[in-house]
């Protein structure tokens, strides 16, 4: 009998970020966001897994910290869940700014080495953002993040504008968040799954018409959003959002 899609977000905590692009932890419980400097966005990290009768699927992944024991806190987190990382089977990424490639790989504090974070999955990566991002050369890429998928043996390289990766898992292109940004629908057991990635970051956002500043394209993602959003109420798809502090996860019973 199959199992039903299992979904298990992965909280890295609640940040501020403003033009400077870094990631600044903040504590909604004690602090008060106008205290930050002007501008500054609350925002959560949060990659997550969903697991399907075949898979272990970890969308996007996060920041890429080590907790206080030196151990990555993407792992940890795994962990918490139940999930070893070695179970872990693909990697899927909507891009590869900071935020959500600083896991791709794991660094040994010791030492400043790298190694690849899933050395079991296959990660399936856009190859066009893969090469914009290496020589983007701006404070949201950070290429010694991802640079070892070149040479890893386990990396598919997406080059088309859409596609399936096996029968269950589709990926659009958007170009809208980011030149290249893509998103995911995972298909298991009659359900849907959507992962917009930075495209439909905030329930908020599906529910506004709402152009942002720091989008690549900002009328398309809301053009976008509001059509996944439409499509999803009607067909009852399960939706992700990766920077949502309040409702990581919204589905046909909300």
């Amino acid at each position: 009998m199959s199992n039903p899609i299992q979904i298990v977000p992965l909280s890295e905590g609640a940040f501020t970020v403003d033009k400077t692009k870094v990631f600044n932890p903040f504590d909604p419980e004690t602090e008060i966001l106008n205290s930050r400097p002007v501008g500054s966005m609350l925002v959560e990290i949060q990659p997550f897994v969903v697991i399907t009768n075949n898979d272990v699927i970890l969308l996007d992944t996060g920041l890429g910290y080590n907790d206080a024991d030196g151990k990555p806190q993407l792992h940890n987190n795994l962990l918490k869940a139940g999930i070893n990382p070695t179970q872990v089977t693909k990697v899927l990424m909507s891009h590869l700014h900071k935020d959500h490639a600083g896991g791709i790989t794991l660094t040994d504090d010791r030492t400043g080495e790298r190694f690849i974070s899933f050395p079991y999955a296959t990660y399936y990566v856009q190859k066009r953002e893969f090469d914009f991002a290496m020589e983007a050369g701006n404070a949201s890429y950070i290429p010694e993040d991802f640079s070892l998928l070149e040479d890893f043996s386990r990396v598919e390289w997406l080059t088309n504008n859409d596609g399936w990766i096996g029968d269950h898992i589709h990926y659009q292109l958007t170009g809208a968040h980011s030149k290249f940004h893509q998103v995911f629908s995972i298909v298991s057991n009659g359900k849907t799954v959507f992962f917009g990635g930075d495209d439909a970051p905030q329930l908020q956002q599906m529910k506004n018409r709402f152009v942002a500043k720091y989008d690549y394209d900002g009328k398309k993602c809301m053009e976008l959003r509001q059509q996944w959003w439409q499509e999803g109420q009607e067909k009852g798809w399960t939706f992700l959002f990766y920077h949502d502090i309040k409702t990581p996860v919204w589905g046909e019973n909300n």
